[in-house]
C-alpha cells in the first residue's frame, strides 16, 4: 500500500471523526455552485479528445483516453438539464471530472471548477422538493461563505442514464421461510439506494423501516430505547449509507457503538466509496462489515448471513 494511498485514508477517517464532509465544488454554466464528495473524485483534468462509441446515451458526450483507460463522460449539466446548460448554443463543459464509485470509473464534464471545502455534516440540509428536473438529482444542500451549493447525487444521475436498477430477481432459496418477523432498518439519503434495498430485502420476505439520514436513524434507535425496547431486539440489522445530510455513516455508527443501549446492534455500511477505504473505516467506527454499491446479490447475500444467523437458521 503506498504512502499517499495511506495518507488518504488517514485523511478520510479524520473527516468522519469529526463528522465532516469534503466536497468539490463546480458550476455547470452560470452562478449556481455544485458540489459532489471529493472522495469520489479520482482527478480533474482540462477536458481531454472524445472519441463516440455507437449505442451510448445522448447525455454522454463520448469517451475519453485518461491515462491508458477509456472512461465514458458525461455531460453532466444536460445529463440533469441544469437550465444554465444549453446544449443548442453551448460548446462542450472545458473541464473533466473523473470520478470512481459503483465499482465503476465515469468522467463528468463541468464547466468550471472551484475548490474543495469542508462542510460540517450538520450544516448539510435535505434539499427542497423545487419540482424541476434538475432538482430531483440533488441529494442535499448547505452554504459555503453565504453562497448555496447544491450536493448533486451523482449516482442517481447515472442509475437513471443507465437504467441500472437493483431489481435482478434473486434465487427463490434465498428467501426467509414464511412466517418470519425480521426487521431491518435502512438509512440512505438517496432516493434510487433506497429503492434498490427495499427491492432486495422484499424477496428475501424482510421488513423494513426506511430513514434518510443518519441523525434521523439516531433518533428513532433513542426512541425505541427510551420506550423500554432492546434495538437489537427489533432490528436484525441496520444498513446504512456513509454519504448522509445530518449525520454521515460513519458517525452514525460510532454514535450506536457509544451509546450502552444500541451497542449490540448489527451495522452493515452499505456505500459506493472505494473498499480500500472502507476496511479502514469499519474497523475505525465499529461497523461488523461492509459491502459496495450496486450488486443486489452480494448485498442480499450479506443480509441473508446475518439473518440466519439471527433467526437460528446458520449452518
Amino acid at each position: 500500500m503506498t504512502q499517499d494511498l495511506l495518507n488518504r485514508i488517514d485523511q478520510r477517517t479524520r473527516l468522519a471523526g469529526h463528522n465532516r464532509l469534503a466536497l468539490l465544488l463546480f458550476r455547470l454554466g452560470g452562478r449556481q455552485l455544485f458540489g459532489v464528495n471529493v472522495f469520489k473524485v479520482q482527478e480533474v483534468l482540462r477536458r481531454p479528445p472524445m472519441f463516440q462509441l455507437p449505442g451510448l446515451p445522448s447525455q454522454f458526450a463520448g469517451v475519453a483516453d485518461v491515462r491508458g483507460r477509456s472512461v465514458p463522460v458525461l455531460d453532466l449539466g444536460l445529463s440533469i438539464s441544469h437550465p444554465e446548460r444549453d446544449p443548442a448554443t453551448d460548446d462542450l463543459p472545458d473541464y473533466l471530472v473523473v470520478t470512481e464509485f459503483n465499482r465503476s470509473i465515469q468522467g463528468f464534464l463541468v464547466s468550471g471548477v472551484e475548490r474543495i471545502v469542508n462542510i460540517a455534516v450538520e450544516d448539510i440540509h435535505p434539499p427542497p422538493d423545487l419540482g424541476t428536473a434538475a432538482a430531483s438529482y440533488l441529494t442535499a444542500v448547505t452554504r459555503f461563505q453565504g453562497e448555496l451549493i447544491q450536493v448533486i447525487d451523482v449516482e442517481s444521475v447515472l442509475a437513471d442514464i443507465l437504467q441500472a436498477r437493483m431489481d435482478a430477481p434473486l434465487a427463490p432459496e434465498m428467501a426467509l421461510p414464511a412466517g418470519n418477523t425480521l426487521q431491518v432498518l435502512v438509512v440512505d439519503d438517496s432516493r434510487v439506494a433506497r429503492s434498490q434495498i427495499r427491492s432486495v430485502l422484499d424477496q428475501l420476505g424482510v421488513g423494513a423501516t426506511l430513514l434518510s439520514d443518519g441523525r434521523q436513524a439516531l433518533d428513532h434507535l433513542l426512541q425505541i430505547h427510551a420506550g423500554g425496547e432492546n434495538p437489537a431486539e427489533r432490528y436484525a440489522m441496520v444498513i446504512s449509507d456513509i454519504e448522509m445530510p445530518a449525520m454521515d455513516g460513519y458517525t452514525l455508527t460510532t454514535e450506536i457503538r457509544r451509546h450502552p443501549g444500541l451497542a449490540g446492534l448489527y451495522v452493515l455500511l452499505h456505500t459506493s466509496l472505494s473498499g480500500v477505504f472502507n476496511n479502514a473505516m469499519v474497523e475505525r467506527v465499529g461497523a461488523n462489515a461492509f459491502v459496495a454499491k450496486y450488486s443486489p446479490h452480494e448485498l442480499a447475500e450479506y443480509v441473508l448471513a446475518r439473518l440466519r444467523v439471527v433467526a437460528g437458521l446458520a449452518s
